[in-house]
């Protein structure tokens, strides 16, 4: 969990293990919700084990936005920005653990070292880039076929423990497409 976090924001162990020492670490069961829709959470997540993931409610549907897994942040950005209400769920997908500060209590860190304020900065520059990422690919969707690929290639845990329903939603396609797509590529 730390040799991916600190790879993905390229940062150094020293700092996260900094950041940690003031992280209190929470476990979490199977289907968890941690953050509700409408409710106001203001806290910061670094997973330590397992998967979680945020979705939205459209029409009675659950659309999956997200998945972290070990070594990735996740919060609600309404509530950690603005303390205002979540226009999305975060629920664990297994059984997990992570670690969890307060936005104050983080702040405060913040303001207290500039190592530490920069630290913090490189993970929210991080997580803006994907965001961007995320909407420029959405404007030119690629084919569910290399999206699925792609993720087999980024998240391969995700593959593994996280149902088919939620992976298709991520995908924008449906279960049975998703189901097809990984027959035709077993039998290559």
């Amino acid at each position: 969990m730390i040799k991916k976090f600190c790879k993905k924001y390229r940062l150094p162990e020293k700092s996260l293990s900094e950041l940690l020492s003031y992280m209190t670490e929470i476990h979490f069961a199977k289907g968890t919700s941690i953050v509700k829709e409408g409710e106001r959470n203001t806290n910061f997540y670094l997973l330590k084990r397992g998967i979680w993931r945020a979705y939205y409610l459209k029409d009675g549907t659950e659309n999956s936005l997200w998945f972290a897994g070990p070594g990735d942040t996740a919060f609600s950005s309404w509530g950690y920005v603005d303390g205002e209400a979540s226009p999305i769920n975060i629920e664990s997908i297994n059984d997990s653990i992570a670690y969890r500060i307060s936005k104050s209590d983080l702040e405060t860190l913040f303001s207290k070292s500039i190592d530490m304020a920069n630290f913090g900065r490189k993970i929210f520059e991080h997580e803006i880039l994907s965001v961007d990422m995320a909407s420029v690919a959405y404007g030119t969707p690629p084919t569910a076929k290399e999206r699925y690929l792609a993720l087999m290639e980024d998240n391969p845990e995700l593959l593994q423990d996280v149902p088919l329903k939620h992976l298709a939603s991520y995908l924008y396609i449906t279960p049975q497409s998703l189901s097809r797509i990984r027959a035709g590529l077993k039998k290559k």
